[in-house]
């Protein structure tokens, strides 16, 4: 069984804002960065999901993905994926010496990761986004 995009967003939000008897039982350093994992999860199961609409080939390297993806979503859509992915994939590594990253951070990717899902979701994925419509 297979968890949807919107439900991954959903349980980072539980982390990032947890009920008030929860709350102590993790710092929120730790919320925060499991919430990153959550997100970036989705965001790669988003991007899965739109690339078997597109090709299914394309799912089989995340870095093919990425570099493609302007050419069929469009130039925001690509500038915002690859954004909120590379801040995703630092804020989940932990790093001595680093301090996590902060709930508020990451709840702003939330939001990132939200909009991009209906993104990727709005865009029919039929073929190359022409060089028009880019810009």
């Amino acid at each position: 069984m297979s968890v949807s995009p919107e439900s991954l967003v959903s349980a980072a939000g539980r982390l990032l804002r947890p009920a008030a008897g929860d709350a102590a039982t993790l710092t929120p350093g730790l919320r925060a960065r499991a919430a990153a994992i959550l997100l970036r999860m989705a965001l790669d199961r988003a991007l899965d999901a739109y690339w078997l609409r597109v090709t299914p080939s394309m799912t089989r390297v995340a870095r093919h993905r990425m570099l493609c993806l302007e050419w069929y979503a469009g130039r925001d859509t690509a500038r915002r994926c690859r954004a909120t992915w590379s801040a995703l994939s630092a804020a989940c590594h932990h790093r001595t010496g680093e301090l996590p990253p902060s709930p508020a951070e990451i709840h702003s990717r939330l939001h990132e990761v939200t909009g991009l899902l209906e993104a990727l979701r709005a865009r029919p994925g039929t073929g190359p986004v022409t060089s028009a419509s880019k810009a």
